[in-house]
């Protein structure tokens, strides 16, 4: 039973969230490389989760019964245009919902019957996650695998009457790599196209790398034809997670994303994101971060991030068997291996305290393993190159990963409607991984290997299984 017969005191309950953690990464501290943003300042956390506390119960339903919302809204929004270069925004659970508003918002202007979305294959998939929900469809094109940057000219052959919105990202997540802005939103607007800049990794951060020296191309809503640009702060503007803010250059644009509904005899329902009820403690922790860190705060955070990044992509470069992807002019750093398997790198790290994400291959992109360089990274990246070297000479010894013969054609095959979950977990602790709850964190390079070869949609098939075992009967 999972409601107890009676309530318990609160050390009970603290003791039971810390055996609740015992498996959980790391949040602080710079060892896992992707998820968690850190800035090695335990003051700003701190004033961020009082702030939170502060606003937790405050709902952001209706902005007329809490006017501190719509205060704070304003400065926050207000402090993302003052970089973006202006626009109208609105505040939103992270960038998920944010690509979700701009799409939205620019298929009910658009009002085309068989809406569809243009994106380089490198958009994240909350573009693909949007279209799902809205009834758009997704339209795909390469990038040039040199550079990992999509080209302006294959945007425009991609254009058609039914496109409502081009998309592009500054950087990509996969490379750290910025598209070519500026000649895809000329394209675009040529075509009459709205034209969305996803910098939900890159917005709160590439201002600051450019104060720091770095050489940052135009990306904003300053650039002509940019309609909408994104911007996640519980990235790297460092706040708690739940906050992101999507920015408009019309207003017309913004009021598309809004929803209204009269048709009941309820309270009045307007609704500026695709919530309803919400905590406003989100809010509140990304106001007191960026009150806390101010300019010069996220200034220096940049130079420390710009020296790390620097650093980790030579020293990645200098170890044989390793080469980093691309050119990024951000803080993301994927590299590839040459006779080393990157799944099996990514296991011998973890197994030294490191956690590297992987990263499938796909549209002619190699496997690799992606870094997110953040503001507490240089304290430790000699320490993060030495475990890179380490796992990379013990992967090359033991080789990459053996899969059972037949295995991936078997997977490939599975009728996955037909298997119950505790078929499906079976079948994984059959190659080696306990997806049973408090089995703690499984070695993934089998499982990494079998989706790597696997096409895309029978890997989607066996990740939505992969997720039901996981949560299990609750």
């Amino acid at each position: 039973m999972n409601l107890p017969p009676s309530g318990r005191a609160t050390a009970d309950l603290l003791a039971e969230l810390a055996r609740l953690k015992r498996h959980d990464l790391p949040v602080r501290g710079g060892q896992v490389t992707a998820y968690v943003y850190d800035t090695g300042r335990a003051e700003i956390n701190d004033a961020a989760a009082r702030a939170y506390f502060e606003m937790l119960e405050v709902n952001c339903l209706d902005p007329t019964a809490f006017p501190s919302i719509v205060e704070m809204e304003r400065q926050v929004v207000g402090a993302v245009a003052d970089e973006l270069g202006g626009g109208h925004g609105i505040f939103t659970s992270g960038g998920t919902e944010s690509i979700m508003l701009a799409v939205k918002a620019a298929r009910d202007l658009a009002g085309r019957e068989q809406p569809n979305l243009v994106v380089p294959v490198t958009a994240h998939p909350a573009f693909h996650k949007a279209a799902h929900y809205l009834g758009v469809e997704v339209v795909a094109v390469p990038v040039d695998l040199e550079t990992y940057r999509v080209r302006a000219a294959d945007v425009a052959a991609a254009l058609t009457p039914d496109t409502i919105l081009a998309v592009v990202s500054a950087p990509s997540y996969p490379q750290g790599v910025i598209d070519p802005v500026e000649e895809v939103a000329a394209v675009a607007a040529a075509a009459g196209v709205p034209c969305h800049v996803d910098a939900c990794v890159g917005g709160w951060l590439l201002p600051w790398l450019r104060a720091a020296g770095a050489d940052i191309p135009p990306f904003d809503l300053s650039v002509p034809g940019v309609t909408s640009i994104s911007c996640d702060l519980h990235k790297f503007g460092y706040a708690p997670k739940g906050a992101s803010v999507v920015l408009f250059a019309d207003p017309a644009m913004r009021r598309g994303a809004y929803f209204a509904s009269a048709a009941w005899p309820g309270y009045t329902i307007i609704n500026a994101t695709v919530q309803s009820s919400r905590s406003a403690g989100p809010l509140g922790g990304a106001w007191a971060t960026l009150q806390a860190l101010g300019r010069d705060g996220y200034v220096e955070l940049g130079r420390a991030t710009l020296e790390a990044a620097t650093r980790l992509r030579a020293g990645i470069a200098a170890i044989p068997g390793l080469r980093v992807l691309g050119e990024p002019e951000s803080s993301l750093v994927a590299f590839a291996g040459d006779g080393i398997d990157v799944f099996v790198l990514a296991d011998e790290a973890r197994a030294r305290g490191w956690f590297l994400q992987p990263q499938l291959s796909y549209a002619g992109i190699p496997a690799n393993l992606h870094i997110t360089v953040t503001g507490v990274t240089l304290a430790g990246v000699d320490a993060l190159l030495k475990v890179i070297a380490e796992a990379a000479a013990a992967a090359r010894e033991r080789g990459p990963v053996a899969l059972p013969d037949g295995l991936v054609e078997l997977v490939a095959g599975l009728d996955l409607d037909a298997l119950d979950d505790a078929a499906f977990a079976e079948l994984a602790a059959s190659v080696g991984t306990d997806l049973r709850p408090g089995a703690g964190q499984p070695e993934m390079a089998v499982v990494n290997a079998v989706l790597d070869a696997l096409p895309a949609s029978a890997r989607e098939a066996v990740l939505v299984r992969f997720l039901s075992v996981v949560y299990g009967a609750g």
